[in-house]
């Protein structure tokens, strides 16, 4: 055999891989679902992928593995370009033995975050396996959960959910920086409806246990929700225009045609007078980012606290905002966790955090405080000031108590704070605060209501406004909400080269 006829074969070999088994691949697309070389197709810039370990099989021979050897061994590895810049990627092919996980499909992509740490480019992995392939025994996965650990922090790992991820592949996943989830096809559980009706007696389907909406909504596993692999793929090619590839480098500055003086004259209409009425915050993000532009994290998770990813003078940022039309913007457990999670995240990858605050406290009753609001809520204050990155705090109204410092105050390390005219800055609300300064008088008094109103329009006056905080220097300027954006792009700008000098220790202890 000459060498062109050698050749001929390997192509043949190549185009029999890539192609699969064709029973299983129309399975796979009556599922609803991409096959794993279809989707690597559509994430990495055309001709760009490179695939690594194509020629890989698994090493076992008991329970007949011996007489199924699949070339790839049920994952695809390798690297390209992702919006022209390097990225590592692995696919697992539900086609080929469900995707299972053996001690070859697992070096393969251990091998691949290894090379994306070495290199310093993002790693995507997209899940669609059945789970550890139990003919080959236990340890497969812990070499993964290694590498993720090892990663975390050096590089971002996109975690994006095509089909089923149970077992060990769950805790993979929740190792990384982000993942994704399709709407109908995508499951998470650590144990499967069937082992639990078996074991616990429970009946709950796949989609009612770990479903897209279940760990968007009510887990808060899942960052990011999409239509179908499609939309989702898309997805996280928006979502890598946010990140760097490695935390050495810094996220590209973008033209995004937006004047950094345009101002938002519809900001003075948003925000009521009375600080009781509610407003919805994603108006006022909307308003301020380039080109109106916001890629929010968790969106359906923790509504009273938004956040997410957006532009502003061409900078990528952070940006992290209470919503007052959700439990009136208040911090619960729920919302510290996100946002101590966002914070880091930023911190990580070198991305600016913008705080928007409107928060009257943290959520009371006797649900949050068994919970552990003490806990969880301290993870938000040890994220924001532990994060080095550029930090902004823009007050819009209320900014009470410890719940002001865990949005970014200026004695937690913010380095410069805004504040509207609007802003009221205080301990708690003046309502609450006169029951407690005057209440022996308001016990006295004779027309306890008008007391009681002109106490409150006192405390107002001289405690609570942005020009009393501005004299303590605890607000750096006090800003025309319609210039907001060219505030924030300015101070961007003065502050982006920021440098600080870590004290030094092996690591803090976050209140997990």
């Amino acid at each position: 055999m000459n060498l062109n006829e050698k050749v001929a074969v390997f192509e043949k070999m190549v185009q029999n891989i890539k192609a699969g088994e064709p029973q299983n691949v129309k399975k796979q697309h009556e599922s609803g679902k991409l096959t794993a070389e279809e989707r690597i197709d559509m994430l990495f810039d055309k001709g760009t992928f490179v695939e690594t370990g194509m020629f890989a099989q698994h090493q076992y021979h008991n329970f007949d593995l011996e007489k199924n050897r699949p070339y790839r061994d049920g994952v695809i590895t390798g690297y390209g370009k992702i919006n022209s810049r390097l990225a590592y990627a692995y696919a697992q092919d539900f086609t080929t033995m469900g995707g299972s996980v053996g001690f070859t499909h697992s070096k393969k992509i251990c091998e691949t975050i290894q090379a994306a740490r070495k290199n310093k480019a993002p790693v995507i992995s997209l899940i669609d396996s059945a789970g550890a392939r139990i003919q080959e025994g236990s340890g497969a996965y812990a070499s993964i959960f290694y590498e993720n650990i090892l990663s975390s922090g050096v590089v971002p790992q996109i975690s994006v959910i095509m089909g089923i991820c149970a077992g060990g592949g769950v805790c993979s996943s929740a190792l990384t920086d982000f993942i994704f989830m399709v709407e109908g096809t995508s499951n998470m559980f650590v144990t499967s409806p069937a082992v639990l009706k078996e074991v616990t007696g429970e009946k709950v389907t796949s989609e009612e246990l770990g479903g897209a909406e279940i760990h968007s909504a009510i887990s808060g596993v899942c960052d990011f929700v999409a239509k179908n692999d499609e939309d989702c793929i898309e997805m996280v090619k928006r979502l890598l225009t946010y990140l760097p590839s490695s935390f050495l480098k810094e996220t590209p500055w973008i033209d995004t045609k937006d004047s950094p003086d345009r101002i938002s004259p519809e900001l003075l209409e948003i925000v009521p007078v009375d600080s009781r009425t509610s407003f919805d915050m994603q108006k006022v993000i909307s308003l301020i980012v380039d080109n109106n532009e916001f890629f929010e994290v968790k969106k359906n998770f923790a509504s009273n606290i938004i956040t997410g990813f957006a532009r502003l003078g061409g900078y990528s940022v952070g940006i992290c905002a209470n919503q007052p039309l959700a439990y009136a913007g208040t911090i619960n457990c729920n919302a510290s966790d996100k946002a101590a999670k966002f914070y880091r995240t930023c911190d990580c990858y070198n991305i600016p955090i913008i705080t928007l605050v409107d928060v009257p406290g943290y959520m009371p009753g006797v649900s949050e405080e068994y919970k552990g609001i003490i806990r969880h809520g301290a993870k938000m204050l040890y994220g924001y000031t532990e994060a080095s990155v550029p930090k902004i705090t823009c007050i819009i109204r209320k900014a009470y108590g410890g719940s002001y410092a865990a949005m970014g105050c200026k004695a937690m390390g913010a380095d410069i704070v805004f504040a509207w005219p609007t802003a009221e800055i205080a301990t708690m609300g003046a309502e609450s605060a006169v029951n407690i300064l005057y209440k022996k008088e308001l016990e006295k008094a004779e027309d306890k209501s008008t007391f009681f109103s002109q106490r409150v329009q006192e405390y107002r006056k001289k405690f609570s406004t942005p020009f009393y905080y501005a004299s303590r220097l605890d607000v750096d300027v006090i800003i025309d909400p319609r210039e907001t954006r060219r505030q924030l792009i300015v101070a961007l700008e003065n502050i982006k080269n920021k440098k600080v000098e870590k004290i030094a220790k092996k690591h803090g202890n976050i209140p997990l």
